[in-house]
């Protein structure tokens, strides 16, 4: 069986110039410092242990930038500092709540519930009424007249046909971003919206909601999915049904976090820079240990290993562990503000924020030339498990650089069908990273960043 993958390998070597020859011995120095001596793993655990959800805003937020300025400081980076910036301050507030309320008297356990951020809360009486469900948009128009004073429920499956779980999800996303502004056009009083999901637990998956200001703001949850089936079939077989929901949300004013920002200063080219990171913050119900202290620790592993193995940069690398990118993006809207203000040259960004599983590739959004000169150093890629370089996209965080500014942009590729299970749920926790896959990420990670340094773009 190892034969075909023994014969690729070969066939790779062969294919190497003498100068890739000699990228490929230092990316075999790179991976093995990684393999043998990383810290991701561990700073992992510290961030998602002692610290958890660090949603903006919270005190957990604040550890967070702390810890990641000691972080960065350890593993070796030349300066570092914050950027501040204004970000939200959403309180979920106490337990969310929700049980059937019938004439039958069978027993219906509390239905598992998640508010979704920036969500109003109901108010502290709950809110009480039947419910209407719907598998689609075009279905809440058909039905429009039939939502006044209801609970609208969006119970539209992922699908499960797209082999890459991010088309699922972005397919199945809209209705929790707008689903309740939608519903709250015919009168709905509250929103209820299948988790975004191909779990087979019943966790629900909290995640950001966007109110169109034109319509009342009603309180919107999202709901495992197993307690889904149980509402949807509710709603088919009891007429009297209601539902009870209480959530006790607030939106408080804005209050200042920070990027934290560390940088390998480049011995030639030190005013262009390369940034890589993701986002600090993480939603409160949940570690945020795949999204996106993942990413984090990545990123900063790459500063560890190039000092550790004395690899000066030509171009100034910055990690950038941005501030709430998961309910305001305001962080990665400030790091290209502030880039843009000072006539910054960026020559690229690269981000990890799909997960710390076993890395595939990368997504990228630039021209189709520079596109084919990373896809060029495939040969010196495929040794670690990356070959796909195809696919279009780039991270949140780095998105605005790249509309301002133009900055080429990539983000790590992992495999995901195991992301969604946990996405934005309780069980995205530090056990369910695999530190060997970790560590691969931060490979394929630094052996990108140094040959866009070393050869451009």
């Amino acid at each position: 069986m190892r034969k075909p993958i023994l014969v690729l390998l070969a066939c790779c070597a062969a294919q190497l110039s003498f100068a890739q020859q000699d990228d490929s011995t230092t990316i075999r120095r790179l991976a093995d410092e990684v393999l043998t001596n990383g810290k991701a793993y561990e700073n992992l655990r510290v961030l998602t242990k002692t610290i958890g959800g660090r949603l903006a805003g919270s005190p957990q937020m604040v550890k967070a930038e702390k810890w990641g300025e000691a972080a960065l400081k350890a593993a070796g980076a030349d300066k570092v500092w914050t950027q501040e910036c204004m970000v939200p301050h959403w309180v979920r507030g106490a337990k969310e709540q929700a049980r059937i309320v019938s004439r039958r008297r069978d027993y219906v356990a509390p239905l598992n519930i998640i508010a979704l951020g920036n969500s109003v809360g109901t108010g502290a009486k709950g809110v009480t009424a039947p419910v209407i469900e719907v598998n689609s948009f075009e279905e809440l128009e058909e039905k429009k007249d039939q939502v006044k004073g209801k609970i609208v429920f969006y119970n539209y499956k992922f699908n499960p046909k797209f082999i890459k779980t991010f088309r699922s999800y972005g397919d199945a996303v809209r209705f929790r971003s707008q689903g309740p502004s939608r519903a709250s056009k015919y009168g709905a009083l509250a929103v209820v919206v299948r988790s975004m999901s191909h779990s087979t637990d019943n966790h629900p998956h909290t995640g950001g909601t966007r109110y169109n200001d034109s319509f009342p703001k009603i309180a919107a949850v999202a709901i495992g999915l197993k307690d889904a089936e149980v509402l949807s079939k509710r709603i088919t077989g009891d007429p009297s049904m209601q539902l009870f929901l209480r959530t006790n949300c607030v939106m408080l004013p804005d209050t200042i976090g920070h990027n934290v920002i560390g940088e390998l200063r480049g011995t030639e080219f030190p005013d262009e820079y390369i940034t890589v990171g993701g986002h600090l913050d993480a939603w409160d119900n949940t570690e945020g240990a795949h999204d996106d202290g993942a990413g984090c620790v990545q990123s900063i592993e790459i500063i560890r290993a190039y000092k550790a193995l004395g690899i000066r940069p030509r171009r100034t690398i910055r990690v950038v562990l941005f501030a709430n990118e998961e309910n305001g993006l305001r962080g990665g809207s400030k790091y290209a503000e502030q880039a843009k203000a000072n006539n910054e040259k960026h020559l690229f960004a690269l981000e990890s924020d799909a997960g710390g599983f076993t890395p595939r590739g990368f997504m990228m959004d630039m021209s189709d030339a520079r596109r084919s000169k990373i896809k060029s150093w495939t040969p010196l890629f495929l040794p670690y498990g990356l070959y796909d370089f195809d696919e279009v996209g780039g991270g949140a965080d780095i998105g605005p650089l790249h509309n301002q500014l133009g900055t080429p942009m990539a983000e790590l590729s992992p495999d995901s069908q195991r992301y969604f299970d946990i996405h934005h749920a309780a069980s995205d926790v530090f056990e369910a990273v695999n530190k060997r896959e970790l560590e691969l990420g931060a490979i394929g990670m630094g052996a990108l960043v140094y040959l866009v340094d070393k050869y451009g773009l």
